[in-house]
């Protein structure tokens, strides 16, 4: 439970076992939580003056108690290509994060962060760049849904833990956003349609896979050997591939969920013939899905790749047994990668 410095509790980011039990603290009937409850995710009401079937006395109660956070639109993006829209926000505190909406012929899948800035330091990232200042609440992750639905008219019915931030170096509160997310009291979303993304923190995808929540896990592995995956990303140095891969395995056969692993192509890195044998080799007996990912332009890295070369990466893998696709590339023209929008704002 997080309580700010004047001393108000964050409502919003409140499971409902959580916020019942402060309402039955404050001397109220069970009931009305799940009134509460509603009028946060399913009303989405942004004052507590809006939640009209409550006496002023218990509404002027949780103004005192309670805060209702948001989110401000800085900046927003709209593709004139596919529809994406790119949004910057401002948090209370004045930080800045990300999300993108993409559009898909099954519906629209959300981008949201999940940390301002990142800790973890992939070199191809520029998440990374502009440095890691703080993680988000649950209410803050779960607001870049409630408000890119509010201000773009459209239902999300897909959402990616993969803008900016490591998810897992956010464990608890990222694990609190998927139980509010899926409520059925709430947005009653199915984490089937959930997709969490890892730059390989072993010891949490262990903790992950006893949840059972039913998310579709992403391993952001990049590298197909020991050498090539620490030179791009550090996290390599603290928890190898074979422990990644050991930790993968045991999710897949305690939750049954195939797990995709996501490469992004760096020319002249990971994408020869031999770097696709080697991932081949790795992912032999794994019942898995490879994204390949051409990776994005940043000024401060000199990392090419385009999608020549990651068909040309796909078809080595198809070749060798492995199931692989190339990302689709959507915000090409607003600049839709993560970092980019927020590293841009803060210069």
């Amino acid at each position: 439970m997080l309580i700010y410095n004047d001393g108000k509790i964050d409502i919003l980011s409140l499971l409902p076992n959580e916020l019942e039990e402060q309402l039955l603290a404050l001397g109220e009937k069970k009931f009305r939580a799940k009134q509460i409850f509603n009028w946060l995710h399913v009303k989405r009401v942004q004052s507590f003056d809006d939640m009209t079937n409550l006496s002023v006395q218990l509404r002027n109660l949780l103004k005192e108690k309670f805060c209702l956070k948001s989110l401000f639109i800085a900046k927003r993006l709209e593709s004139n290509t596919d529809n994406t829209v790119k949004y910057l926000y401002r948090l209370n505190d004045g930080n800045h994060i990300e999300s993108v909406i993409m559009e898909y012929s099954y519906g629209n899948t959300i981008c949201v962060s999940t940390q301002v800035g990142c800790k973890m330091g992939c070199r191809f990232c520029a998440s990374t760049i502009a440095g890691y200042k703080r993680s988000l609440t649950a209410s803050e992750i779960l607001l870049q849904i409630y408000e890119s639905e509010r201000d773009s008219g459209r239902k999300i019915s897909g959402v990616v833990l993969m803008g900016i931030g490591e998810p897992l170096d956010n464990f608890e509160n990222v694990v609190d956003f998927l139980r509010l997310l899926s409520d059925e009291n709430g947005t009653n979303m199915s984490l089937r349609h959930v997709s969490v993304s890892t730059c390989g923190i072993v010891p949490r995808i262990y903790e992950l896979a006893e949840l059972k929540l039913g998310i579709t896990l992403s391993i952001s592995l990049h590298a197909s050997n020991n050498q090539a995956r620490s030179e791009i990303m550090p996290i390599n140095d603290r928890y190898d591939i074979n422990e990644l891969l050991t930790a993968c395995r045991h999710y897949f056969k305690v939750t049954g969920r195939r797990i995709s692993f996501e490469y992004a192509l760096i020319d002249g890195h990971n994408d020869s013939r031999k770097d696709a044998e080697e991932l081949a080799d790795l992912l032999k007996n794994f019942v898995c899905h490879v994204n390949i990912i051409p990776v994005n332009k940043i000024k401060e890295r000199n990392y090419r790749s385009d999608r020549k070369s990651a068909n040309r990466f796909r078809q080595y893998l198809e070749d060798l047994g492995i199931n692989a696709t190339v990302r689709r590339t959507l915000g090409a023209d607003i600049d839709a990668a993560c970092g980019q929008l927020r590293r841009e704002y803060e210069i």
